[in-house]
């Protein structure tokens, strides 16, 4: 399995970065988009041609991560017919928000489906498993297990801290943290800080921690040219041994080399 970064801000693209989208790519060939924020389709284009995507999976229905979600059901549906073998994208999502879960299904385009929140969704290549975040909105973090290598992605989504996050993390090949906050703001009711993110890591044993949804401008008094250095260092004083590497745009991780 692979991991690759399309855009990691919280909340605004910032400059020539977009916000939370990632591709997964199964050991055969299977294309996963995690998520569609700002840019997504963009930055997607510079990896692979977005009518090769096979599924499409969404955390929760916030601007910041579903913003090109309907620009790239428009690509499918207006692309020239004549050049490509069209088909119906399926979109895996929550149906807890019945009115943006009706969304995601276009005839002849696009299919929305209810992830099984309480079981396990095969997706292609991968099983996938849920818990519900902390957050103001329904959101879920994922559990990707691709079956043919055992290898695991665990992707907080959206999510202030909670015990059970830990154990839902655990022995993770990659943990690809929320990490909006700078330490000192524990206990935040919808995103998780440096601290918090390198402790789960390390009492989770994961190989890997990768701080997304990430502040594009720092508070007062961190340098704003340095402050994702700032975060990434606050993070490794918790994670102890585990490295902790940042979601910068088209940076990629080969879950096989984490094992």
């Amino acid at each position: 399995m692979k991991l690759t970064t399309l855009g990691s801000w919280g909340g605004y693209p910032y400059q020539d970065a977009g916000t939370t989208s990632y591709l997964v790519t199964g050991h055969d060939g299977f294309q996963l988009l995690m998520d569609a924020g700002s840019r997504a389709l963009n930055e997607l284009e510079k990896e692979i041609n977005p009518l090769d995507l096979d599924a499409v999976i969404i955390s929760h229905y916030h601007p910041d991560h579903i913003a090109d979600l309907g620009v790239l059901r428009h690509y499918y549906q207006l692309y020239p017919k004549h050049l490509w073998k069209a088909k119906v994208l399926p979109i895996y999502g929550h149906d807890e928000d019945c009115y943006e879960f009706s969304k995601l299904s276009i005839p002849g385009v696009s299919e929305g489906r209810a992830y099984r929140i309480e079981g396990v969704e095969t997706i292609g290549p991968f099983d996938v498993s849920f818990i519900k975040t902390v957050h103001p909105v329904v959101c879920y973090a994922f559990r990707i297990l691709e079956k043919e290598t055992g290898h695991v992605l665990v992707f907080t989504g959206d999510t202030g801290y909670f015990e059970e996050l830990t154990d839902f993390a655990k022995e993770a090949n990659l943990f690809l943290a929320d990490v909006y906050l700078y330490e000192g703001n524990e206990n935040h009711m919808a995103h998780l800080t440096s601290k918090e993110a390198g402790l789960i890591a390390s009492q989770a044993a994961v190989k890997q921690l990768v701080l997304t949804h990430m502040p594009p401008v720092p508070p007062k008094g961190i340098d704003p040219d340095h402050h994702l250095d700032v975060l990434r260092q606050e993070a490794q004083s918790y994670a102890r041994q585990i490295p902790v590497d940042l979601a910068l745009p088209h940076k990629s991780w080969d879950l096989g080399s984490l094992s």
